[in-house]
């Protein structure tokens, strides 16, 4: 039986749209037939690197992208541009779990492998839109913060539970209801139905990260809120921006201390 570890690297490795995406749904539709095993005598992971990505967009510093307003065309095409960004970024980082954490029970790989299903929808159903409003994906610049976000947890399952789904993916918990309010003004609801999809099923995405950062805790004996506020303050306190959407991220498994924590450390 093939390895889910070798369909998860050779999806990571995929350097354009369109062969990740394909990749994505050929193994993902491989896995939920059965037909990929997670054999437990697997060599260990390569060392982490970038993953294979298209010439374009350029990844740029953040501080390097110019501000839009969605009031014209392209304005609101380069803030598609970025979520489908954080989207394609995604696909990549639930591969990237799955190739690289090891010896995990069965439910684990199974969570992100559905996870990087959703966010290759998600990618394509931004990509579509982009051209409709006359653009595609590269069009823009970009950064690579969620992928830098992959390499500084990379020896660590714990801490990659912790901070990507939870605190890098979970913003968009926070800043996509408003978003969405904005381009219904605007009249936009082609954009805005999709960001309702993506919302509704990012807040199951961000859960598995609570539920997998949860057991990682049990597991170590050590007290989840505690060390969730270690580790905002060891890696997240520049990329933490309030105010949350904290009915959402209660919902995606954050408990109340943790809450707090979040707050906590932004000050």
């Amino acid at each position: 039986m093939a390895s889910l570890f070798d369909a998860a690297r050779d999806c990571l490795q995929a350097d354009s749209p369109g062969a990740k995406l394909a990749a994505t749904a050929d193994a993902a539709a491989a896995f939920r037939r059965g037909r990929l095993g997670i054999p437990a005598d697997a060599p260990p992971p390569a060392p982490i690197r970038m993953p294979g990505r298209p010439a374009r967009p350029r990844l740029v510093h953040p501080r390097g992208l110019p501000r839009r307003g969605l009031g014209s065309d392209e304005g609101r095409a380069a803030f598609i541009h970025a979520i489908a960004h954080i989207e394609f970024n995604a696909i990549d980082l639930a591969w990237d779990a799955v190739y690289r954490f090891r010896g995990l029970p069965d439910d684990f790989y199974a969570d992100w492998v559905a996870v990087a299903d959703d966010e290759a929808r998600h990618f394509r159903m931004l990509q579509v839109r982009l051209r409709e409003l006359g653009h595609d994906y590269g069009d823009f610049d970009a950064h690579n913060g969620l992928w830098e976000m992959a390499e500084k947890t990379a020896h660590d399952g714990l801490s990659r539970m912790a901070l990507v789904p939870r605190v890098l993916e979970a913003r968009g918990l926070d800043v996509t209801p408003g978003m969405i309010v904005k381009l219904r003004a605007l009249g936009d609801d082609a954009t805005a139905d999709i960001l309702e999809v993506i919302l509704r099923e990012e807040v199951a995405h961000v859960a598995a990260g609570s539920r997998w950062f949860n057991w990682y805790c049990e597991r170590a004996g050590v007290e989840p809120a505690p060390r969730f506020r270690e580790l905002l303050v060891e890696y997240a306190r520049a990329v933490l921006h309030g105010p949350f959407n904290l009915p959402a991220r209660s919902a995606a498994g954050f408990s109340e201390e943790e809450l707090q924590a979040l707050s906590q450390a932004m000050e």
